[in-house]
């Protein structure tokens, strides 16, 4: 199969290219290189640098690669970007993913898969949210996904192109980009090991979903070959919650340890906490049992498990 991975360059994207290539996909890349990396990429894998917001020049990359389907991870992602920058927001989520799916409806691709988000469309949630409740966005960046998911089921209705949503909860990983303000993961680490101190933002009860980004790829890869046709919205997450205060303990503790085996004996600083970010949820929580039917698609990497690779992986870009 031939498959365009928009934002291929970034955290999720590259580890999608790398699973694709692994099973023997062929793959070209879109992405402006704005926050992914080419260092992320292997040498061999066709790299376009273009902006979604630019319609020609999509539609030049599709032309030429002519994609069986489409893997859609360019976005801005951060929330309180959106809350500053709504316009800038929109014209990534909104009107990037409609350069993107005019140019795959054009060549005749068949499917694409968009990384939405179940981390801000339902609000704020105590229990584990299924696809079925009302999408309730309250930042910028929740109403562009949810716009989003729209578009996808008017280009699905009027141009036969199928599509689904994977509704992402908060993913963390290796290669997560700790300079942004999305990535708490990444930023605690980076700050943790090099012996500074984190801010956790306003409280640090802020309850979320975290899942490891080799659970998400996985989803990604099924969604993209499996037979469902139309349109699916489908959560990917754990459904298990964890507060901000917790992860970070969780991460003191792993980069502690790291930072001993490399004969650094003082402890890394106490968090401190700072203002409320504007637009955060207190709480969020996905039901997955929908990608479990749909595409047997289930999480399985335990938090702890994936804190403690990504720690490592952090430290040996850091200090080896």
């Amino acid at each position: 199969m031939r498959v365009i991975v928009t934002g291929g360059a970034g955290f999720i994207g590259s580890h999608i290219v790398d699973a694709l290539l692994a099973d023997g996909h062929q793959v070209a890349i879109l992405d402006d290189l704005s926050s992914g990396s080419r260092n992320n990429l292997p040498d061999n894998v066709e790299l376009f640098q273009t902006d979604v917001r630019n319609l020609a020049e999509v539609k030049a990359v599709f032309e030429k690669f002519r994609p069986d389907a489409v893997c859609h991870q360019a976005a801005q992602i951060s929330v309180s970007r959106s809350v500053r920058e709504p316009g800038f927001d929109a014209e990534v989520n909104i009107i990037g993913l409609i350069h993107v799916c005019t140019a795959a409806a054009e060549i005749g691709s068949r499917r694409i898969v968009f990384a939405s988000s179940g981390g801000v469309l339902y609000g704020d949630v105590t229990t584990p949210a299924p696809e079925e409740i009302p999408a309730h966005p309250v930042s910028p960046y929740g109403i562009s996904k949810w716009t989003g998911e729209k578009y996808l089921e008017f280009f699905q209705r009027e141009r036969g192109l199928s599509a689904v949503a994977l509704r992402y909860a908060n993913i963390y990983g290796e290669r997560q980009n700790p300079h942004g303000e999305a990535g708490v993961v990444a930023i605690f680490c980076t700050r943790l090991l090099q012996g500074q101190a984190a801010t956790i933002n306003g409280d640090g009860k802020y309850l979320r979903d975290y899942v490891h980004v080799s659970d998400v790829v996985r989803a990604n890869i099924l969604a993209l070959t499996s037979e469902s046709a139309g349109f699916e919205a489908v959560n990917v997450g754990t459904g298990l919650g964890t507060d901000v205060n917790q992860l970070a303990a969780l991460l003191r503790h792993h980069c502690q340890g790291l930072l001993q085996q490399r004969g650094v004996t003082a402890c890394p600083p106490e968090f401190i906490h700072g203002s409320a970010r504007a637009g955060d949820l207190r709480s969020n929580l996905l039901d997955s049992q929908k990608a479990k039917q749909l595409f047997n698609w289930s999480p399985q990497v335990p938090l702890e498990t994936g804190l403690k690779q990504t720690a490592e992986w952090f430290a040996a870009q850091l200090l080896d």
